[in-house]
């Protein structure tokens, strides 16, 4: 168990997010107050369910405005905090612009918080929410590294502004988390590196890359096949967690990738024919790489070198340090998957 002082408030940036949700419920029922800063805080509506969330908690919420590309608009959220979580960065693969839509977010927002934090006396350690897409770009990346593993050592060297421009923002806004952490000695930084991210979202319309995937299995996308794109899966919940550890773990440190299952955009699918296999069009074969080739760059905009370097590639990654550093424990992908998807039909994402 992780041990969770309630004497002092935290920082969560991004807080009406996919991940940070659940990370500001952990917070809260652990009785502590969290400044949550969003680009609103007076969209009453999109933070509906955080203000839920602490009317039936012990822990207190409080809402400030703030902006990543605003220089110093989380100084007044962070005075006082002794953690900061930074989970706010663009998480989208269709972007027309992506120096403007996920390069300067990324990167100049990491700096702007990281900057603010050395100017606060109170912060004692940060902790941002980086991502696998900073060790690698494509499946492919797993095979060339040593031992055909990926592992917290390993930075992505692939990834371009016009090749998987989302994971060369991941990678640029953590090195240069690093580099500004390291050139000073009054915070500590954590990050943490997850997977793809599934499971079911507090918000009534959660915006994450991985929802509109998970949409395709129960709309009739997918039904003739889903191809075997090699991925890591980690659940929201199981991610919520590894951060609190990372934020209050005293002997927490470094990078970790936090990853339950080394899997497939078909393996995902599969997993939701016990339960809704007979009531929606979820994927039950394999997608042949040939076809995926043929259709990908015209339905899905998908370009032919992702394509060659992700479609029946194994991914593998070594979730070990997370285990043994931060004590993460990962639940079944299936249960990830039904959790998610039910959440959706809930939501009426699907027409049966």
């Amino acid at each position: 168990m992780t041990h969770i002082p309630t004497d002092t408030p935290v920082l969560v940036t991004g807080a009406s997010g996919y991940v940070a949700g659940w990370l500001v419920k952990e917070l809260l029922e652990a009785g502590v107050t969290v400044h949550a800063a969003v680009r609103d805080p007076d969209d009453a509506e999109k933070l509906a369910h955080l203000t839920a969330l602490a009317a039936n908690s012990p822990g207190r919420i409080r809402f400030f405005g703030a902006d990543l590309l605003s220089q110093g608009s989380y100084k007044r959220a962070m005075e006082g905090c002794s953690v900061v979580f930074h989970t706010a960065s663009p998480f989208t693969v269709s972007v027309r612009n992506p120096q403007k839509e996920l390069i300067d977010p990324a990167v100049k927002g990491t700096q702007n918080v990281l900057r603010t934090a050395h100017e606060t006396p109170s912060v004692s350690r940060v902790v941002v929410t980086s991502s696998c897409a900073a060790i690698y770009t494509d499946a492919i990346d797993c095979e060339k590294a040593p031992g055909g593993v990926l592992t917290e050592a390993i930075w992505n060297t692939t990834a371009s502004l016009s090749h998987q421009p989302y994971s060369y923002s991941k990678t640029l806004a953590e090195r240069e988390a690093w580099k500004l952490a390291q050139a000073q000695d009054r915070y500590k930084l954590v990050t943490v590196n997850p997977s793809l991210v599934i499971g079911p979202s507090l918000a009534k319309k959660p915006t994450s890359e991985s929802f509109n995937i998970v949409r395709q299995m129960g709309d009739g996308t997918m039904k003739p096949g889903a191809p075997k794109l090699g991925i890591g899966v980690v659940d929201v919940r199981d991610l919520a967690k590894a951060h609190v550890a990372a934020g209050f773990r005293s002997d927490a440190e470094g990078r970790h990738i936090i990853s339950g299952h080394n899997t497939n955009i078909l393996e995902l699918g599969k997993a939701l024919i016990p339960k809704f296999g007979n009531s929606y069009p979820v994927p039950r074969n394999s997608l042949p790489k040939w076809m995926v080739w043929l259709i990908g760059p015209v339905i899905n905009d998908i370009s032919r070198k992702f394509i060659a370097n992700n479609v029946n590639v194994k991914w593998r990654a070594d979730n070990s340090k997370s285990k043994s550093a931060l004590g993460v424990t990962y639940r079944p992908m299936r249960a990830s998957m039904e959790d998610m998807f039910q959440q959706m039909i809930d939501a009426g994402a699907f027409k049966k």
